[in-house]
């Protein structure tokens, strides 16, 4: 068990909250880039308000603690651990929910090099606890657009846990797949599922575009989120996206099995 002291010091003692690897510059782009409606930022989310620079800092300095300062330009960014502790807490009473109800799930990651571990935890919990974790679409090809043109991955799954892959990249259980924030992969899930005649995920966890895209087709989304990934946040204020987890999604993925532990212990996952 991790009490909610003991991990709050972790959060900061390996930068997954206070201060963070993640520059203010490269959060503002973000910003500025979701202001403009830029696919590659808005992860599948269609926002219905009108969301401009000034009000994205607001909303990222109330739901994550970056600085609310439009001045402040340069630096790293600042997560606040009691935001992250209560976006656990939330994103833990939406698993135990689905637990207690044996909800179908989907898991899927656009940050397997770093979160896979995470989520495949998540995975082998729910499934004991009798969710059946689904894998819609295995093998199935998805095109996307990345900055160096299109691209075509397979879409994969590593202990119940989707993720992109690069065509001939070797599939064993171990090696992990493509960075992605593409929203792609979870329509093609979710539309192959639709297509076998179900089931259907009554929960998404994950993050990037697997929470977005998601949560914009109506299925309640849980996930992840660093501070210059603003969609899931506006997500969560507009309520496509049921609970965001600010933290950064970058460190060692060692870093992140405390929260692991804290997730599946207030979920009554705990084996």
């Amino acid at each position: 068990m991790v009490s909610s002291g003991a991990l709050r010091a972790h959060l900061v003692a390996v930068r997954l909250a206070g201060t963070v690897a993640t520059s203010r510059e490269e959060s503002l782009r973000s910003y500025r880039l979701f202001a403009a409606r830029d696919p590659r930022v808005l992860m599948g989310l269609d926002p219905e308000g009108s969301w401009e620079q000034r009000d994205l800092i607001a909303l990222m300095a109330d739901k994550c603690g970056v600085s609310a300062d439009p001045a402040c330009t340069s630096g790293l960014d600042v997560i606040d651990p009691g935001r992250t502790l209560r976006g656990l807490d939330a994103f833990s009473d939406r698993i135990g929910a689905a637990a207690q109800r044996s909800a179908p799930v989907l898991l899927g990651t656009g940050h397997p090099h770093r979160l896979l571990g995470f989520y495949a935890a998540l995975a082998d919990a729910l499934s004991a606890a009798g969710c059946a974790v689904l894998t819609p679409a295995h093998g199935r090809c998805v095109d996307i657009t990345t900055r160096f043109g299109l691209r075509t991955y397979n879409l994969d799954y590593v202990r119940g846990v989707a993720l992109v892959r690069e065509p001939g990249a070797p599939s064993t259980g171990r090696e992990t797949g493509a960075h992605t924030h593409s929203p792609l992969p979870v329509r093609t899930a979710l539309a192959a599922a639709a297509e076998a005649g179900g089931p259907l995920p009554e929960l998404v966890i994950g993050d990037h575009g697997w929470v977005c895209g998601a949560g914009q087709l109506g299925f309640e989304a849980i996930g992840l989120a660093d501070t210059n990934d603003p969609a899931l946040f506006v997500g969560q204020a507009e309520g496509v996206v049921s609970a965001v987890v600010p933290v950064d999604d970058g460190v060692r993925s060692v870093y992140y099995r405390p929260l692991t532990r804290y997730v599946l212990n207030r979920a009554c996952l705990s084996q």
